[in-house]
């Protein structure tokens, strides 16, 4: 009885060192079972922080867990990725909402980029995009983008353009629209586009190419402030359909807009992956949050991880090309 009792003992000790106990906290099925962190990348009020904190709400209400908003702005957020990306347990209680800004762009124009987009980070979902606009001052005698092609190309860097600083959205947009239809335009860079759309307004530069949502008041009150020639988009957007779109207006197979998605630090689990997409798809087919996407000029889309994995995939390249050819470097 004493050996049986002692084997017995043995087995036991040695099943607990080779097979500790799971808590709720370590097995991806009963994910999440404590506070998740939403890291975004830039400040408060910003594009990227409306739809985090969209998300952030519809998740909390969803899975019962507080979702915290941590804004990590500056240096055009890429700390804030380095921090998930590279410095965070893949576990599924960091997430970042990230943008084609941080996942695209920044691989083409930033040399030392601290990440690599294609192995430090685990896709989610595509969450939401938003459509640009080629808008003009109101004292540019073009009233189509074909129009005011033809104007840019016949006094090559007589039209100035703004955007919202080296490398950004407004930036490397206006360039792709460059190279696309032969404009040629001299770039004003500024702290932001909201000094662009004064400056805009204020006749300083003659285009900007900016996010719907900033110019869509104009559209609706029909201003004589400013002239919006057409959305940049793939197609029209839902808020503003009677804006043509630049492939519409002379220009097949020219797309630009900027889009949003989740994703967790690279190697996290499938299933807290698959658990995650599978909620954030579903709030984004409710009416409500639908309304509140479109009211902030965004439109929501979701995805499978593959399909936002494969979505970065194909922009890099084109981005690198951009930078090279307009010579965009960011150190």
């Amino acid at each position: 009885m004493r050996r049986i009792f002692g084997a017995c003992l043995c087995f036991a000790a040695a099943s607990a060192h080779a097979a500790p106990a799971r808590t709720p906290s370590d097995d991806p099925t009963a994910y999440p079972t404590k506070p998740i962190r939403l890291v975004v990348p830039s400040a408060p009020g910003g594009g990227t922080d409306i739809v985090a904190r969209l998300i952030a709400q519809g998740l909390q209400d969803a899975w019962g867990q507080s979702v915290v908003v941590d804004n990590r702005g500056g240096a055009g957020g890429i700390p804030g990725v380095a921090m998930v990306a590279k410095h965070s347990a893949p576990d599924g209680y960091t997430m970042l909402l990230g943008s084609n800004g941080h996942l695209s762009f920044a691989p083409a124009i930033r040399p030392n980029l601290p990440f690599d987009p294609q192995k430090d980070i685990t896709t989610v979902s595509l969450v939401a995009s938003q459509a640009f606009v080629v808008a003009t001052s109101a004292s540019v005698p073009a009233n189509s983008m074909k129009e005011l092609a033809v104007l840019a190309k016949a006094r090559p860097n007589a039209l100035s353009y703004g955007s919202g600083g080296t490398g950004t959205a407004s930036h490397l947009g206006t360039e792709l629209l460059q190279l696309t239809t032969g404009m040629k335009l001299l770039h004003v860079p500024y702290k932001g586009t909201g000094p662009g759309m004064t400056a805009l307004l204020a006749g300083e530069i003659q285009v900007l190419v900016v996010g719907l949502a900033t110019v869509l008041p104009y559209v609706k009150a029909k201003s004589e402030k400013l002239k919006v020639l057409a959305t940049m988009g793939p197609k029209r957007a839902v808020v503003a359909p009677e804006l043509p779109t630049v492939a519409e207006s002379g220009f097949p197979g020219f797309e630009f807009d900027v889009w949003y998605g989740m994703v967790f630090p690279g190697g996290t689990p499938r299933p807290i992956v698959m658990k995650a997409n599978a909620e954030i798809v579903k709030l984004l087919k409710i009416p409500i949050v639908r309304e509140r996407f479109t009211g902030a000029g965004l439109e929501p889309s979701g995805s499978t991880p593959e399909e936002f994995r494969d979505l970065i995939r194909r922009e890099i390249p084109i981005w690198h090309k951009v930078a090279k050819q307009a010579n965009i470097k960011v150190e």
